[in-house]
């Protein structure tokens, strides 16, 4: 019964095929030899024969339209009716098997595939540049976060490298600020000579009381100008802090500090009597004053961490030690090309002896030569 059904099943399937090959069989010369012999033949044949064979074809090409919804069509079929359509002017009355604007979209997409033949090259797009060119543009951008592409591009081109500025926006570096604005740290370098900082940070003692060090700094040569102990810091006393800090008469201009409650209104008058302008940093952003927090670090591991204090005295005079015999004239810093914040100046000759000096009973030494 199986085999029985399966053969029925090809039989009316060969039956389908048969009957779709009968309707979609082409009627007439289907290769171009014939067609031009049919219209050589149709040059010498009476008038009245061609009449009647036009309506026979159009009849046929209606009954198969109605039978074949979409006919297919190759890239000859398409080069023949865009022919046509220049040397006849009738084209669009005898056009059935497709429609007038397909032809002309024909016509379109051979325009467009003739030139992309005639200007192909093997190279796409703009000629690329090279690494060395492409880091000195992210260079000059980084190193001038003002400059536009524009303005690189100018400079370039004077540097004898002729580049776009489009080529020049691609490879500049992407700065977070918007409007490409100078940073803290730009900032803080354009005026350091004029700039000084101020914080606090607390110190436990042996009793587990906590004292309050405040300390200023100077960030010109990271000198500390001033380090004062208190175990209960007021608005009054950072005041008289910040006068003693200045005695000399070399007051900052501007002075970056947090936003902790002990600077009230008596600090903010002195402050402004003093003629500095203050400079209050985003809250909870420790590194918008990176030099404060620097040297507070500093002194935290090389001297507090290592003390037991026993009191405000105690503290006072090792911190006084630390920072007047070691910090300010004898610790190298690399900011500073290795030297001190003091400068200390440079033997021409080896040392052949030195001597060391103790601070804060041997943590560190000092090392001069000897006499």
């Amino acid at each position: 019964m199986a085999a029985k059904g399966a053969k029925r099943r090809r039989h009316r399937q060969a039956t389908r095929r048969r009957a779709r090959q009968r309707v979609a069989k082409p009627v007439g010369p289907t290769s171009w030899t014939g067609c031009l012999l049919s219209l050589l033949w149709a040059g010498i044949r009476p008038r009245t024969d061609l009449v009647l064979e036009n309506l026979v074809l159009r009849h046929q090409l209606m009954v198969q339209r109605r039978s074949i919804k979409r006919p297919r069509l190759t890239d000859r079929d398409r080069l023949f009716w865009l022919v046509l359509a220049r040397v006849f002017p009738r084209w669009r009355e005898c056009l059935a098997i497709a429609k007038p604007d397909t032809v002309l979209r024909w016509h379109r997409k051979g325009w467009r595939a003739y030139w992309r033949w005639k200007s192909r090259s093997s190279r796409i797009g703009r000629p690329p540049i090279g690494w060395k060119l492409a880091r000195l543009i992210r260079r000059m951008s980084l190193e001038n976060p003002l400059w536009g592409p524009v303005r690189i591009a100018s400079e370039l081109r004077l540097l004898g490298h002729e580049v776009g500025e489009s080529t020049v926006a691609r490879y500049m570096a992407r700065h977070r600020l918007p409007g490409h604005g100078q940073g803290w740290m730009t900032f803080l370098r354009n005026h350091m000579p004029v700039t000084a900082a101020c914080d606090f940070f607390v110190v436990p003692t042996v009793t587990f009381r906590n004292l309050f060090v405040f300390i200023v700094l100077s960030h010109d040569r990271r000198v500390i100008r001033h380090v004062a102990v208190t175990a209960h810091p007021t608005a009054e006393w950072t005041a008289r802090q910040i006068v003693e800090a200045f005695l000399g008469g070399e007051e900052p201009r501007l002075l970056p500090r947090d936003n902790d409650s002990i600077y009230g209104e008596d600090f903010t008058r002195q402050v402004k009597a003093m003629a500095i302008e203050e400079l209050r940093t985003p809250f909870r952003s420790p590194w918008c004053n990176p030099f404060a927090e620097r040297v507070i670090g500093t002194v935290r591991r090389e001297c507090t961490d290592h003390l037991l204090v026993f009191g405000e005295l105690h503290l006072r005079r090792a911190l006084r030690e630390y920072v007047g015999r070691y910090y300010n004239s004898a610790r190298p810093h690399m900011s500073l090309d290795g030297n001190s914040p003091i400068p200390r100046t440079r033997d021409e000759t080896p040392a052949d002896d030195v001597i060391a000096m103790p601070v804060l009973g041997g943590l560190h030494h000092v090392y001069r030569r000897a006499a």
